[in-house]
């Protein structure tokens, strides 16, 4: 897909301006930073002999995907349904949606879908994958699945060991349905801060999910793929043998979240430009992003270039900072930008991401799958 297919045509006439001269609040992304980033993990990757699915919850954008797939990842992981009728629509032919799919208006959507790009989907509940079953065969397509493990999560997925064998065994019987493999999500692992302690953690629950894999095998189960793995995981779980491929995406873009909590050594690429709006005293700025622009919930903003700031805190449409020190900038006008605080809440509340190269704005993206929460 030809990112200028994916262009906001109100925002053309912005290509080429300093990134200072843009209206605000504004969504940016660092190119330079970001294709960085993107090459760093497809070298892990490429190195552990592991494929790359990045999940595009976080970024949205069927443009970015074929980036990520021309630097080498194999398809797309998708969060929901409406993501990945927009991928498909966007010319991605290989997508995992890794959750469940359930009920009759969802299942009709997914096998409809078959033909327009292969999508696979995380299961781990019998009726549930008989109803796929059933949809698929009347449809006159095929529809793979992966039985998702609990693996210490304790979100949703299968429990190791037997339960899931028994479940692997039945769904690979059926004519609708293929078995395309297993997947988990170490995420229980995320805000661990030793490093030993977090790796032995890792380490442990891909170990209990490739015994599942195994026990599968014995019964008599062909599994071509064991998806896990996330940007706070995968540099650890890429080296984990037995593994075929990975779901890590947000770290193209890193963000608060992922450097300070999850020890993602990545630079940041994602930022939000805002406009000093006031300045009621020297300690005090506010600017005109708040929460509708930029989430805290995760993560707080960060930002950019100020003195010590002793507090900040977001309001609907502002964020107010208070300084340690006064300070006579920024002054009412100037730019603010800040380091997003999670880039995968953060991007759904926009319609647009402007791309910038050395200060100057170089491709604007409709973010194409905001909002597809169905």
């Amino acid at each position: 897909m030809d990112d200028a297919r994916a262009f906001a045509p109100a925002s053309i006439g912005i290509i080429g301006q300093p990134k200072s001269a843009l209206d605000t609040p504004s969504l940016l992304v660092d190119l330079d930073v970001m294709e960085a980033n993107t090459a760093r993990m497809a070298k892990t990757f490429r190195d552990n002999g592991i494929n790359w699915r990045p999940h595009t919850k976080g970024m949205k954008i069927p443009a970015l995907a074929h980036r990520l797939i021309k630097a080498g990842a194999i398809g797309v992981t998708c969060a929901k349904l409406g993501e990945a009728e927009v991928m498909a629509a966007g010319g991605i032919g290989d997508i995992l949606v890794a959750n469940q799919i359930v009920g009759p208006i969802k299942i009709q959507r997914l096998v409809n879908l078959q033909r327009h790009a292969d999508v696979m989907v995380a299961v781990d509940n019998w009726d549930n994958i008989r109803e796929i079953d059933a949809a698929a065969i009347a449809t006159g397509v095929r529809v793979r699945v992966l039985i998702e493990i609990n693996t210490g999560m304790n979100r949703a997925g299968t429990l190791p060991g037997q339960p899931t064998v028994d479940l692997a065994k039945k769904a690979a019987a059926l004519k609708g349905v293929k078995l395309a493999g297993l997947m988990t999500w170490e995420a229980h692992t995320l805000r661990l801060t030793d490093p030993a302690e977090k790796r032995k953690a890792i380490e442990e629950a891909i170990s209990t999910f490739l015994k599942t894999a195994e026990a599968c095998r014995a019964a008599g189960v062909e599994l071509g793929i064991l998806s896990c793995g996330g940007t706070g995981t995968y540099w650890i779980t890429a080296e984990q043998k037995g593994i075929t491929e990975i779901q890590a995406g947000g770290g193209i873009f890193s963000d608060m979240l992922y450097r300070k909590t999850f020890g993602v050594e990545h630079p940041y690429a994602l930022t939000i430009l805002a406009t000093v709006t006031s300045r009621p005293d020297p300690r005090r700025i506010i600017c005109d992003a708040g929460r509708k622009t930029m989430t805290g919930d995760a993560a707080m903003p960060e930002p950019i270039g100020l003195g010590k700031v002793a507090s900040m805190f977001l309001s609907a449409e502002h964020t107010i900072i208070e300084l340690a020190e006064p300070a006579e900038r920024p002054k009412v006008g100037d730019k603010q930008e800040f380091v997003v605080g999670y880039s995968d809440t953060t991007v759904n509340l926009h319609d647009e991401l402007v791309g910038t190269r050395n200060g100057k704005v170089e491709v604007v993206w409709s973010i194409l799958g905001r909002g597809k929460l169905k």
